[in-house]
Protein backbone atom coordinates (compact mmCIF):
# COMPACT_ATOMS: atom_id res chain seq x y z
CA UNK A 1 0.00 0.00 0.00
CA UNK A 2 1.16 3.81 -1.16
CA UNK A 3 1.55 6.16 1.49
CA UNK A 4 -1.20 8.24 -0.38
CA UNK A 5 -3.55 5.07 -0.40
CA UNK A 6 -2.51 4.89 3.50
CA UNK A 7 -3.60 8.45 4.07
CA UNK A 8 -6.80 8.37 1.96
CA UNK A 9 -8.13 5.79 3.99
CA UNK A 10 -7.60 7.23 7.54
CA UNK A 11 -9.64 10.09 5.21
CA UNK A 12 -12.68 8.22 4.56
CA UNK A 13 -12.15 7.02 8.07
CA UNK A 14 -12.73 10.31 9.60
CA UNK A 15 -14.63 11.46 7.53
CA UNK A 16 -17.63 8.63 8.19
CA UNK A 17 -16.85 9.45 11.83
CA UNK A 18 -17.94 13.26 11.10
CA UNK A 19 -20.96 12.15 10.31
CA UNK A 20 -21.90 9.80 12.75
CA UNK A 21 -20.96 12.47 15.32
CA UNK A 22 -22.95 15.06 13.87
CA UNK A 23 -26.02 12.79 13.27
CA UNK A 24 -25.55 11.65 16.74
CA UNK A 25 -25.59 15.08 18.03
CA UNK A 26 -28.64 16.09 15.81
CA UNK A 27 -30.93 13.39 18.00
CA UNK A 28 -30.09 14.89 21.64
CA UNK A 29 -32.08 17.49 23.19
CA UNK A 30 -31.96 21.02 25.41
CA UNK A 31 -31.08 18.39 28.35
CA UNK A 32 -28.65 16.16 26.90
CA UNK A 33 -26.49 19.19 25.70
CA UNK A 34 -25.69 19.55 29.13
CA UNK A 35 -24.82 15.77 30.95
CA UNK A 36 -22.08 15.89 32.43
CA UNK A 37 -19.48 13.30 30.53
CA UNK A 38 -16.59 11.05 31.26
CA UNK A 39 -14.17 13.63 30.83
CA UNK A 40 -13.80 16.11 33.90
CA UNK A 41 -15.46 19.10 33.96
CA UNK A 42 -17.03 18.85 30.22
CA UNK A 43 -20.40 17.82 29.64
CA UNK A 44 -21.69 17.09 26.41
CA UNK A 45 -21.90 20.32 24.48
CA UNK A 46 -17.84 20.90 25.66
CA UNK A 47 -17.22 17.61 23.34
CA UNK A 48 -18.86 18.74 20.86
CA UNK A 49 -17.57 22.63 21.12
CA UNK A 50 -13.74 20.78 21.50
CA UNK A 51 -14.61 19.24 18.45
CA UNK A 52 -15.91 22.37 16.32
CA UNK A 53 -12.57 23.58 18.06
CA UNK A 54 -9.99 21.52 15.99
CA UNK A 55 -11.88 21.46 13.25
CA UNK A 56 -11.99 24.66 12.44
CA UNK A 57 -8.48 25.13 12.53
CA UNK A 58 -7.37 22.25 10.52
CA UNK A 59 -10.15 23.55 8.03
CA UNK A 60 -7.96 26.89 7.72
CA UNK A 61 -9.54 29.16 10.43
CA UNK A 62 -7.60 31.40 12.89
CA UNK A 63 -6.46 30.04 16.28
CA UNK A 64 -8.79 31.30 19.12
CA UNK A 65 -7.80 33.55 21.91
CA UNK A 66 -9.32 33.27 24.62
CA UNK A 67 -8.96 33.14 28.73
CA UNK A 68 -9.35 29.61 29.71
CA UNK A 69 -8.51 30.17 33.40
CA UNK A 70 -7.13 27.62 35.69
CA UNK A 71 -9.76 24.47 35.90
CA UNK A 72 -9.36 21.96 38.66
CA UNK A 73 -9.95 19.38 35.34
CA UNK A 74 -6.89 20.91 33.24
CA UNK A 75 -3.94 18.94 33.98
CA UNK A 76 -1.80 19.88 30.99
CA UNK A 77 -0.57 22.22 28.58
CA UNK A 78 -2.92 20.64 25.70
CA UNK A 79 -5.38 20.59 28.28
CA UNK A 80 -5.42 24.03 28.57
CA UNK A 81 -5.45 24.52 24.69
CA UNK A 82 -8.11 22.13 24.25
CA UNK A 83 -10.29 24.10 26.72
CA UNK A 84 -10.30 27.16 24.57
CA UNK A 85 -12.80 25.75 21.91
CA UNK A 86 -15.01 24.88 25.15
CA UNK A 87 -14.73 28.32 26.42
CA UNK A 88 -15.23 30.52 23.54
CA UNK A 89 -18.68 28.38 22.10
CA UNK A 90 -20.18 28.56 25.83
CA UNK A 91 -22.70 31.39 24.26
CA UNK A 92 -23.16 29.29 21.05
CA UNK A 93 -26.25 27.62 20.59
CA UNK A 94 -26.13 23.00 19.76
CA UNK A 95 -27.16 23.63 16.26
CA UNK A 96 -24.54 26.27 15.80
CA UNK A 97 -21.84 24.16 16.91
CA UNK A 98 -22.74 21.34 14.87
CA UNK A 99 -22.89 23.56 11.86
CA UNK A 100 -19.24 24.50 12.77
CA UNK A 101 -18.14 21.47 12.85
CA UNK A 102 -20.38 19.94 9.35
CA UNK A 103 -19.00 22.94 7.55
CA UNK A 104 -15.38 22.97 8.83
CA UNK A 105 -14.94 19.47 7.84
CA UNK A 106 -16.72 19.64 4.71
CA UNK A 107 -14.17 22.06 3.28
CA UNK A 108 -11.17 20.25 4.82
CA UNK A 109 -12.69 16.84 3.30
CA UNK A 110 -13.19 18.64 0.14
CA UNK A 111 -9.72 20.36 0.26
CA UNK A 112 -7.90 16.84 0.92
CA UNK A 113 -9.58 14.91 -1.38
CA UNK A 114 -8.56 17.65 -4.90
CA UNK A 115 -4.98 17.74 -3.11
CA UNK A 116 -4.76 14.20 -1.46
CA UNK A 117 -1.19 14.08 0.76
CA UNK A 118 0.87 11.46 -0.60
CA UNK A 119 3.33 11.26 1.83
CA UNK A 120 2.94 10.30 5.37
CA UNK A 121 6.81 11.37 6.89
CA UNK A 122 5.62 15.09 5.61
CA UNK A 123 4.24 18.11 8.01
CA UNK A 124 0.82 19.15 6.88
CA UNK A 125 0.88 23.37 6.78
CA UNK A 126 -2.22 22.95 9.51
CA UNK A 127 -1.93 21.45 12.59
CA UNK A 128 -3.78 22.68 15.77
CA UNK A 129 -1.99 24.17 18.99
CA UNK A 130 1.90 24.35 17.45
CA UNK A 131 1.50 20.18 17.74
CA UNK A 132 4.75 18.80 15.36
CA UNK A 133 2.67 15.99 13.54
CA UNK A 134 3.01 14.67 10.42
CA UNK A 135 0.46 13.61 8.01
CA UNK A 136 0.27 9.78 8.93
CA UNK A 137 0.00 11.02 12.66
CA UNK A 138 -2.38 13.91 12.18
CA UNK A 139 -4.83 11.88 9.33
CA UNK A 140 -4.65 8.80 12.15
CA UNK A 141 -5.42 10.68 15.10
CA UNK A 142 -9.10 12.43 13.60
CA UNK A 143 -11.07 9.66 13.02
CA UNK A 144 -10.01 8.20 17.02
CA UNK A 145 -10.53 11.90 18.37
CA UNK A 146 -13.88 12.30 16.99
CA UNK A 147 -15.00 8.36 17.83
CA UNK A 148 -13.45 8.26 21.30
CA UNK A 149 -15.90 11.73 21.66
CA UNK A 150 -19.05 10.03 19.82
CA UNK A 151 -19.05 6.98 22.65
CA UNK A 152 -18.40 10.05 25.50
CA UNK A 153 -21.70 11.60 24.09
CA UNK A 154 -23.35 8.14 24.01
CA UNK A 155 -22.50 7.33 27.14
CA UNK A 156 -23.65 10.42 28.69
CA UNK A 157 -27.16 10.57 27.29
CA UNK A 158 -27.66 6.59 27.14
CA UNK A 159 -27.68 6.38 23.19
CA UNK A 160 -25.33 3.22 22.99
CA UNK A 161 -23.82 2.67 19.67
CA UNK A 162 -21.57 2.71 16.74
CA UNK A 163 -18.89 -0.10 18.17
CA UNK A 164 -19.13 -1.34 14.68
CA UNK A 165 -17.82 1.53 12.55
CA UNK A 166 -15.10 1.55 10.50
CA UNK A 167 -14.01 4.26 13.15
CA UNK A 168 -14.52 1.90 15.91
CA UNK A 169 -12.34 -0.51 15.23
CA UNK A 170 -9.65 2.20 13.61
CA UNK A 171 -9.53 3.28 16.79
CA UNK A 172 -9.37 0.17 19.09
CA UNK A 173 -6.62 -1.20 16.84
CA UNK A 174 -4.78 1.98 17.07
CA UNK A 175 -4.79 1.97 21.09
CA UNK A 176 -4.05 -1.83 20.55
CA UNK A 177 -0.37 -0.68 19.38
CA UNK A 178 0.46 0.22 22.65
CA UNK A 179 -0.04 -2.64 24.58
CA UNK A 180 3.30 -3.41 24.62
CA UNK A 181 4.96 -0.18 25.76
CA UNK A 182 2.09 -0.63 28.69
CA UNK A 183 3.76 -4.41 29.52
CA UNK A 184 7.21 -3.43 29.33
CA UNK A 185 7.24 0.22 30.97
CA UNK A 186 4.06 0.86 32.83
CA UNK A 187 3.24 -2.59 33.87
CA UNK A 188 7.26 -2.96 34.64
CA UNK A 189 7.71 -6.87 33.21
CA UNK A 190 10.66 -8.16 32.86
CA UNK A 191 12.54 -9.66 29.54
CA UNK A 192 10.67 -12.60 27.95
CA UNK A 193 7.08 -11.68 29.46
CA UNK A 194 4.48 -12.44 26.82
CA UNK A 195 0.91 -11.12 26.71
CA UNK A 196 -1.93 -11.39 24.52
CA UNK A 197 -4.85 -8.97 23.69
CA UNK A 198 -8.25 -10.75 22.33
CA UNK A 199 -10.58 -8.18 21.50
CA UNK A 200 -14.05 -9.31 20.46
CA UNK A 201 -13.67 -8.10 16.20
CA UNK A 202 -10.41 -7.83 15.65
CA UNK A 203 -7.37 -10.29 15.50
CA UNK A 204 -5.19 -11.47 18.67
CA UNK A 205 -2.58 -8.55 19.43
CA UNK A 206 0.68 -10.31 21.05
CA UNK A 207 3.96 -8.37 22.79
CA UNK A 208 6.40 -9.91 24.30
CA UNK A 209 9.64 -7.48 26.43
CA UNK A 210 12.65 -8.37 24.67
CA UNK A 211 16.27 -8.72 26.35
CA UNK A 212 16.41 -3.85 25.91
CA UNK A 213 12.83 -3.91 28.25
CA UNK A 214 10.91 -2.90 25.14
CA UNK A 215 7.76 -3.92 24.46
CA UNK A 216 8.00 -5.95 20.92
CA UNK A 217 5.24 -6.99 18.63
CA UNK A 218 4.97 -11.07 17.84
CA UNK A 219 4.21 -11.89 14.22
CA UNK A 220 1.60 -14.63 15.98
CA UNK A 221 0.20 -15.23 19.43
CA UNK A 222 1.88 -17.87 21.64
CA UNK A 223 0.12 -20.60 22.81
CA UNK A 224 0.68 -20.46 26.51
CA UNK A 225 1.36 -16.13 26.97
CA UNK A 226 2.36 -14.98 30.58
CA UNK A 227 -1.17 -12.88 30.68
CA UNK A 228 -3.91 -12.96 28.15
CA UNK A 229 -6.57 -10.55 27.98
CA UNK A 230 -9.74 -11.14 27.12
CA UNK A 231 -12.44 -8.89 26.37
CA UNK A 232 -15.21 -6.70 23.98
CA UNK A 233 -14.18 -3.74 22.31
CA UNK A 234 -15.83 -1.55 24.44
CA UNK A 235 -14.49 -3.06 27.12
CA UNK A 236 -11.08 -2.23 25.80
CA UNK A 237 -11.46 1.50 24.92
CA UNK A 238 -12.91 2.24 28.35
CA UNK A 239 -9.69 1.00 29.46
CA UNK A 240 -7.47 1.79 26.82
CA UNK A 241 -8.99 6.00 26.55
CA UNK A 242 -9.08 6.50 30.27
CA UNK A 243 -12.77 6.54 30.65
CA UNK A 244 -14.96 4.49 33.20
CA UNK A 245 -14.98 1.47 33.94
CA UNK A 246 -16.05 -1.35 32.07
CA UNK A 247 -18.90 -3.34 32.20
CA UNK A 248 -18.76 -6.34 34.74
CA UNK A 249 -17.62 -9.90 33.26
CA UNK A 250 -16.84 -8.02 29.65
CA UNK A 251 -13.00 -8.36 30.58
CA UNK A 252 -11.27 -11.48 31.71
CA UNK A 253 -7.89 -12.45 32.53
CA UNK A 254 -5.91 -15.73 32.26
CA UNK A 255 -2.46 -16.58 33.17
CA UNK A 256 -0.62 -14.25 35.55
CA UNK A 257 -3.31 -12.33 37.51
CA UNK A 258 -1.30 -9.52 38.92
CA UNK A 259 0.60 -8.62 36.16
CA UNK A 260 -3.07 -8.45 34.11
CA UNK A 261 -4.06 -6.27 36.88
CA UNK A 262 -1.32 -4.09 36.75
CA UNK A 263 -1.39 -4.26 32.94
CA UNK A 264 -5.77 -3.19 32.86
CA UNK A 265 -4.49 -0.61 35.70
CA UNK A 266 -2.04 1.06 33.09
CA UNK A 267 -3.69 0.35 29.79
CA UNK A 268 -4.93 4.35 29.39
CA UNK A 269 -3.09 6.09 26.80
CA UNK A 270 -4.83 8.50 25.76
CA UNK A 271 -6.91 11.33 27.49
Amino acid sequence: MTDQELLSGYVDVWWQAINDFTDLLEELDEADWARPTDLPGWDVKAVASHIAHLESILAGNPEETVDVGQPDHVTSVMGLYTEIGVVSRRGADPDAIINEIRSSATARHTRLLADPPTDGGAKPDLVFGGVGWDWRTLLRNRPLDVWMHEQDVRRAVDRPGGMDSPAARHTAEYLAESLGYVLAKRAAAPAGTTAVLEMEGSAPYAFEVDANGRGQRLPAPPADPTVRLCMDREAFIRLAGGRCEPEPGTVQVGGDQALGQRVLDALATTP
